[in-house]
């Protein structure tokens, strides 16, 4: 049985870290597994159609969604249905440019459904709706330029 001896006498401090490790990489699983759901916003699948123009969203954009529950989303946040003219109001009797509003609601939710949304969105303060569908699964707009990925052909250097 050896034992160091030393002439100090003192207590040696040293951290140990193996805890704080596993906390830390315990916390990175969870936000790994969390953040892409918070991100995801709401699922509803639109509308599907045929030659459909590409348009991205833009900041300062309101997107109000609907679920295939009928339950609201703004900006890809859920609240209360109940709260939805309080909070229209509140975005759009301050804004004096633009009073447009997105619809992005399920295929299979019932229309009545969003004619009620649309109905609370007008009275709410909103002049115009944009309303948001996808293209068909493995088609393409026969539209020249509507398509968001054209094969573009590569341009050629100036010659001097």
């Amino acid at each position: 049985m050896g034992m160091a001896v030393s002439g100090g006498g003192g207590v040696k401090a040293e951290p140990n870290v193996t805890p704080m490790i596993d906390v830390m990489l315990v916390l990175l699983i969870i936000f790994m597994i969390v953040v892409p759901a918070i991100n995801a916003g709401f699922n509803a699948q639109p509308p599907k159609g045929v030659n459909l123009k590409a348009r991205p969203e833009e900041p300062g954009e309101i997107l109000l969604g609907i679920d295939s529950k009928g339950q609201y989303f703004l900006d890809k946040k859920e609240i209360p249905n109940e709260k939805l003219a309080e909070l229209l109001q509140g975005i759009y009797e301050t804004r004096t440019t633009d009073k447009i509003i997105y619809l992005k609601a399920d295929g299979g939710l019932e229309y009545g459904k969003v004619l009620d949304a649309l109905d609370i969105a007008g009275k709410s303060g909103v002049r115009m709706t944009g309303v948001i569908s996808e293209q068909v699964p493995g088609t393409a707009s026969t539209v020249p330029g509507d398509n968001p990925v054209e094969s573009k052909a590569p341009s050629k250097p100036p010659e001097d």
